[in-house]
């Protein structure tokens, strides 16, 4: 069954340590995916594609979102697309593992995050909802992102582990042909 993603309640943000002793946080705020999901009780039947708008970065700092954005990290000149494609969701204990494929600025890693499961409800709509934590923790220069300026006493300006968190809520996506095929019905009854 296909879902899609509600970009209403669904974030996608990143931490890391500046300096080593203050953690900087931000987000995506364009992100789309293609998915399925067979049972929306069970994780496990879910596949799909995440993606994600390079240059909709945003960390409260225009000085350090454009740095974010140029060839130093993301290049999103030359890069505009962050894709995660899901691989396979697996139990673990009371929660699951998601692992896939990670590409990022055309390097393309595999990486496991840790899944919690919020379960499914039907809004006040009518509309099947279903939602769930993704975290993890990835290096950065898997990906290239290396840049990075020492510090005197040790250490870097910026971290190589960045944290992640996505919040996603999906909603299973109706069927189109159920519209013509009841405007068809309503029309031949008045015929």
């Amino acid at each position: 069954m296909p879902w899609s993603l509600d970009p209403h309640h669904t974030s996608v943000t990143f931490s890391a340590k500046h300096l080593g002793v203050a953690t900087v946080r931000g987000s995506f705020g364009q992100v789309t995916a293609d998915l399925e999901l067979d049972d929306p009780n069970d994780p496990t039947t879910g596949r799909g594609t995440v993606t994600i708008q390079a240059a909709s970065i945003t960390t409260g700092s225009e000085q350090r979102d454009g740095h974010l954005k140029s060839a130093d990290f993301l290049d999103v000149e030359h890069s505009t697309e962050i894709v995660f494609t899901l691989k396979s969701i697996k139990r673990d204990g009371d929660n699951y593992k998601v692992t896939g494929d990670l590409t990022i600025k055309g390097v393309t890693k595999e990486i496991t995050l840790d899944y919690e499961h919020s379960g499914s409800v039907v809004d006040p709509f009518g509309n099947t909802k279903v939602g769930g934590t993704l975290t993890g923790t990835i290096n950065r220069s898997d990906w290239g992102l290396t840049w990075n300026v020492p510090l005197g006493g040790g250490g870097f300006l910026v971290s190589e582990k960045v944290k992640l968190e996505i919040d996603g809520e999906l909603t299973l996506e109706k069927p189109a042909e159920a519209e013509p095929a009841a405007a068809e019905a309503a029309a031949g009854a008045t015929a």
